[in-house]
């Protein structure tokens, strides 16, 4: 497997730490395998107002009757809206990685300063949009669900179909075209919310997914990251799935994508140090339609960047949504 500069440099430095112990080991795949369940919650430490913007603080609830919590940010005179969820750790606010505790999540990757997506919001606004932008199950204000479970989408995917079901039944936008702008965690959840339910999907325009990703690629780095070797990987398999009841192959998008129907825009930090430029290739590969477009983000190795990417170079996800949602 070719290896690029960014990861060689990652694995020489893992090389050179201190060989771990098998205690330490032990201590560390664990530490891992809990993650699915224990996390620092975010607080939200930006609101819409803060840029000029109305809104309205909504709750709604998921597929299976959790109580979701976001913000409707009218836009007058529009018929569109987009909807919006977030990243793994984030929510709907963002995340406030420069500070601790949740600066350490990602402080060893480059990954320590504050990501705020109001801008996000501000941008779509002005451009023509309404915007539904809301906290997942176990993140922000949302209502805690199964147990605090972390499941890479899985039942996370009720959570999308909430959303979306709630502009369908809210009277001021139940008839306003829909596009999607699902970050990570949210674009894993909304390929199986699209694996599960299709038909949810009907006259939904297009998609946004920045960065989705499989667990078990980003375990691997992990894993790198901390000179552990990957013969662990079984056993980390196994410490998963006491904690979550699933295998990371079941945490994966990739067999998901088969079944997105819907113009999608992929993009992705080519050298990001949690994950592999194959993982997102081979999701992109198999949406089955040829509406679909990837963008590599080059010239850094911070996932953080990819999160930013929307505020700082805004352009071609606008085209993409002018694109379909104005057919």
């Amino acid at each position: 497997m070719e290896i690029d500069m960014t990861e060689q440099a990652t694995l020489e430095r893992s090389r050179a730490k201190k060989q771990l112990s098998h205690e330490e080991i032990e201590k560390t795949l664990q530490t891992l395998a809990e993650g699915f369940r224990k996390w620092p919650p975010a607080p939200l430490l930006h609101w819409p107002n803060e840029v000029g913007l109305d809104y309205e603080t909504v709750t709604f609830p998921s597929e299976d009757g959790v109580v979701l919590e976001g913000w409707f940010i009218p836009k007058e005179g529009s018929d569109k809206i987009i909807v919006a969820n977030h990243p793994r750790w984030f929510n709907r606010s963002g995340f406030p990685s420069h500070l601790e505790p949740w600066k350490s999540i990602g402080a060893d990757t480059g990954n320590d300063f504050e990501i705020n997506f109001i801008p996000d919001y501000k941008i779509l606004h002005d451009a023509g949009y309404n915007v539904l932008a809301y906290d997942l199950r176990n993140f922000g204000h949302s209502s805690d669900a199964n147990g605090h479970l972390f499941t890479v989408g899985r039942y996370e995917s009720r959570d999308v179909i909430g959303s979306i079901n709630y502009v369908r039944t809210r009277p001021d936008t139940s008839r306003m075209t829909i596009g999607l702008f699902s970050r990570c965690v949210g674009g894993n959840s909304t390929m199986y919310a699209m694996t599960r339910r299709p038909e949810v999907f009907e006259g939904v325009r297009c998609m946004v997914a920045p960065q989705p990703l499989s667990s078990g690629v980003a375990l691997e780095r992990a894993l790198e990251r901390k000179g552990i070797p990957s013969s662990y990987m079984k056993e980390l398999n196994e410490k998963v799935r006491l904690q979550t009841s699933f295998d990371l192959e079941q945490f994966s998008p990739v067999p998901w994508a088969e079944n997105v129907r819907i113009p999608t825009f992929l993009y992705q930090v080519r050298d990001d140090l949690y994950t592999r430029p194959s993982d997102v290739q081979a999701m992109f590969d198999n949406i089955p339609i040829a509406e679909k477009k990837l963008y590599w983000i080059e010239g850094t190795s911070a996932r953080w960047d990819g999160y930013a990417y929307f505020q700082r170079q805004p352009q071609q996800i606008l085209e993409w949504f002018d694109l379909y949602m104005n057919q």
